[in-house]
């Protein structure tokens, strides 16, 4: 499984709307079922700073995540258009692998 984390630093009086198109069964997570190998998304609140979040998006694998990406440029950048005035700061932690799916160098 690959793993996409991002962190975002959301304005305060947008939280609840964050939370609502940035959670499992929200506006990216409905996006992100058009693409084969999407497995769902899991959206972290910071306890001590609550205008800071997670989102880890799951997918089958880097080629599936890279492909979805691909074919779906325009919507995906139109959505980060639409949703930017939610946040303050926004940025990707990285893409991550399970690590019994390392491969050795």
């Amino acid at each position: 499984m690959l793993y996409v984390l991002w962190e975002y630093h959301v304005r305060g009086a947008k939280r609840r709307a964050f939370e609502r198109h940035y959670a499992a069964t929200g506006t990216w997570a409905k996006f992100f079922r058009r693409g084969r190998g999407y497995r769902g998304t899991t959206l972290l609140q910071d306890p001590d700073k609550r205008d800071r979040y997670l989102t880890i998006d799951c997918w089958e694998s880097l080629a599936a995540y890279r492909r979805f990406r691909r074919r779906h440029e325009r919507g995906y950048s139109t959505l980060d258009k639409l949703f930017q005035h939610l946040t303050q700061q926004e940025r990707c932690l990285g893409y991550f692998l399970s690590v019994g799916q390392l491969r050795p160098r």
